[in-house]
């Protein structure tokens, strides 16, 4: 069996909890709305905004791996609907990208990454819109790859072979952390890497994987998955 060169890892609710993260942000954004578009703010909800971007991601499934652009179409039609100016989209999606880049990292981000970085390649694969720079983790990544630049979403094995070839890695010698049973897990094992599934505890509501996928392990924590690897690179030698 190859030996694991390269570790690469979804984002959202593996590295930091997305739903708080949301919610913030478009809360911070529907203030801004208030002050600065507020008849967009008096037509429309938090609750109704989201209802439009999922109608227009059921009519265009463009939209399904580019939730940057979704959100800037969805808005440019309220602002249009409610007669403001839509010069001002870009604007509200500052607003919108700065409160969503402004996550809380779970405990074991730093350490781990620091200290797999120092043994192995490490890239990220995201069907998110996540700034790594403005989160401050993108010095641990020699390749990031985002569903809406590459043009494909996860579970698609071509965005997780393009993360392979930019690390100079076969995908045998790669594993993918992520906490999506379908996306992550059975995605990156049809891609032919090695899959962790991360089944953070803190997360609500809990994941469940079903009986169909199973990973090559399963880790609540970075530093179990550093146990695990350690395991594996033990085996490895010995044979």
């Amino acid at each position: 069996m190859p030996h694991i060169k390269a570790i690469l890892f979804d984002l959202d609710n593996t590295l930091w909890p997305i739903v708080p993260v949301i919610v913030r942000a478009e809360t911070v954004l529907f203030d801004w709305l208030s002050d600065h578009a507020p008849s967009v703010a008096r037509q429309f909800t938090i609750e109704s905004l989201r209802e439009r971007r999922m109608a227009m991601m059921a009519a265009n499934p463009r939209y399904a791996i580019d939730l940057w652009a979704l959100r800037h179409a969805a808005l440019t039609d309220a602002f249009i609907s409610a007669g403001e100016d839509a010069a001002n989209v870009d604007h509200a999606m500052t607003v919108f990208s700065k409160a969503r880049n402004e996550v809380m990292l779970f405990d074991d981000v730093h350490p781990a990454l620091k200290r797999l970085q120092s043994r192995f390649a490490l890239g990220s694969v995201s069907n998110g819109a996540a700034d790594l720079a403005a989160i401050g983790l993108s010095h641990y990544f020699q390749t990031s790859i985002a569903a809406h630049r590459f043009g494909s979403a996860k579970p698609d094995p071509g965005i997780f072979h393009a993360a392979c070839d930019a690390l100079g890695v076969a995908p045998a010698e790669a594993v993918y952390v992520g906490d999506d049973p379908i996306l992550d897990v059975a995605g990156a094992q049809q891609a032919g890497l090695h899959a962790v599934w991360m089944n953070r505890p803190e997360l609500q509501p809990p994941q469940t994987l079903p009986e169909s996928i199973r990973p090559d392990a399963t880790c609540t924590t970075l530093y179990a998955l550093e146990q695990w690897l350690a395991g594996r690179i033990i085996t490895d030698d010995k044979r």
